[in-house]
């Protein structure tokens, strides 16, 4: 019986100290206020009023469980070699994360009816109709135990025929959701922009992601949860959430944040992300 009260007791500890305030209260010192909206960015288009812990707490958000806590990326379509290692990147960065065990499922074929297909641009490329994607396919490749699927499209998407495209979409309400490399690596993958394209999609993966756990766009401080109105506003998001996000996160899933710092930054240095890198080294220097 003494046994069992101390291992409680020890579990209790181990808890109180993940969802420690003290951490969040340390690393909001490094947050970065966001600057007033300039003209084309996201915020001076989109007047929009945040979300606060306890508005994010009334929302119910979803919580990992022994019944659903692995998120599954699920490739849509024939990719290169170099856009597979990508999203094996992608997949352990998300893991890192959220804390939570991420799987890249087999690719699907990206073969659909012309009703969800159209010629777009210049050059004619394939355009493939996001919500027909999300609607009669994603969701019926969920797995029981997922708590979230993201899609990731080899081709460019569009929502509907009045848009020239989208970066991705998702139904927040049943944790799925679709995006494109496409975009992410100026249309043509190689070695001299594979960082880059590596690093967008590691920012709208998780933001994302972050919708389906129920966390609004943060205007807060700089953010991986701001808004973005394209690419350019993309590459200034930091890969790091804000000290109120991060409590959020924490809302849903137990983990230990110091783990959770020092695996990122483990990720950043070895794909040669040194910005993001140095952004958590200053929050690993406040512990």
């Amino acid at each position: 019986m003494r046994k069992l009260l101390s291992l409680l007791l020890i579990s209790a500890i181990l808890y109180a100290c993940r969802q420690s305030p003290a951490y969040f209260s340390r690393i909001a010192k490094n947050d970065i206020p966001l600057q007033a909206p300039q003209r084309g960015e996201w915020l001076y288009k989109h007047k929009e009023n945040g979300q606060s812990l306890k508005e994010y707490k009334a929302a119910h958000p979803i919580k990992a469980s022994s019944e659903r806590s692995v998120i599954y990326l699920l490739p849509v379509g024939t990719f290169t070699p170099l856009q597979k290692e990508i999203i094996a990147a992608t997949r352990s960065y998300n893991e890192t994360f959220f804390q939570l065990k991420t799987v890249v499922l087999p690719a699907i074929s990206d073969t659909m009816p012309p009703i969800a297909q159209r010629l777009y641009g210049e050059d004619n490329h394939p355009q493939l109709l996001a919500s027909y994607i999300l609607d009669s396919v994603i969701k019926t490749k969920k797995p029981k135990d997922a708590i979230v699927l993201l899609a990731i499209s080899a081709k460019d998407l569009y929502p509907q025929s009045s848009w020239n495209y989208v970066f991705g979409l998702a139904s927040y309400s049943e944790q799925v959701g679709i995006s494109s490399i496409y975009r992410l690596q100026n249309q043509q993958l190689d070695s001299s922009n594979y960082t880059v394209c590596l690093r967008r999609l590691l920012i709208i993966s998780t933001h994302e992601i972050g919708h389906m756990f129920s966390m609004h766009h943060c205007i807060h401080a700089k953010c991986t949860m701001n808004g973005t109105n394209g690419l350019e506003e993309t590459d200034r998001t930091p890969a790091r959430l804000c000290a109120v996000c991060q409590q959020k996160l924490a809302m849903a899933v137990v983990y230990s944040n110091e783990q959770r710092l020092q695996q990122l930054i483990t990720f950043f240095r070895r794909h040669q992300l040194t910005s993001d890198e140095a952004l958590l080294k200053a929050d690993a220097m406040l512990q």
